[in-house]
């Protein structure tokens, strides 16, 4: 008897519980149907805008302090010094000391250390340090350039472009949890970037389908007890 009435118990609390989230589910639901339904890349307008040719930055003669189709180029202060930083059209990038118009060295293990030390708190535990070209990068990182992987004692991996002399990414243990539950969230392990694709679709679909008929039976429960006098 004790265990019916627990049980009886259990079931009001779960009728309560539905009537607080059952609408926010439902609205959860919904919306992410509706966001999910077509490519962020659609719903940005990318397929509006008519693909221009990409051209070569054109420069008076002398002024670029290299040699070779350029596709950006821009100047600003880094560690203390004026440098120019080249975009070559194959995706590669130069860096130019704008004092004496040298070309500056990527980076080497050292210099990528010191930037860690420098620019991150608690940078200077350093655990390993190790270079990956653009072809062969890390999957936390996901950008095709070469980095210098900085892995510090408490897990944190902290990439530093080779060629940039910039820190380019940072990621933690809990970025790390993070990208698993993201990829999870969106049904999307492999890329944990496709956010439309037709099984994240259908299961949205069929979790709003369930969300509205269980917020219907909501109020059939209650209509049936309000006639039995329970």
């Amino acid at each position: 008897m004790a265990k019916q009435s627990m049980m009886q118990r259990f079931a009001k609390w779960h009728i309560w519980l539905g009537w607080l989230v059952g609408a926010p589910i439902l609205m959860w639901l919904v919306t992410g149907l509706f966001m999910v339904a077509k490519p962020i890349e659609e719903v940005r307008g990318n397929h509006l805008r008519v693909e221009a040719k990409e051209q070569a930055l054109s420069l008076p003669g002398g002024a670029a302090p290299t040699t070779g189709p350029i596709r950006e180029m821009r100047a600003f202060m880094q560690h203390g010094r004026a440098i120019s930083r080249v975009e070559m059209m194959d995706g590669s990038v130069r860096r130019y000391d704008l004092a004496t118009g040298e070309r500056i060295a990527p980076l080497d293990a050292l210099a990528a250390r010191s930037i860690a030390e420098t620019e991150i708190k608690g940078g200077d535990r350093v655990a390993s340090v190790t270079l990956f070209e653009a072809d062969e990068v890390p999957f936390d990182f996901r950008k095709p350039m070469p980095v210098w992987q900085v892995v510090l004692e408490d897990g944190a991996h902290v990439y530093i472009g080779r060629d940039t002399g910039e820190i380019e990414a940072v990621r933690t243990r809990w970025w790390r949890a993070f990208d698993v539950m993201w990829g999870l969230h969106i049904m999307d392990l492999q890329t944990r970037e496709d956010t439309s694709h037709p099984i994240l679709i259908l299961f949205a679909f069929l979790g709003s389908i369930g969300a509205l008929i269980g917020c219907v039976l909501m109020f059939r429960r209650r209509k049936a007890r309000a006639a039995t006098g329970a």
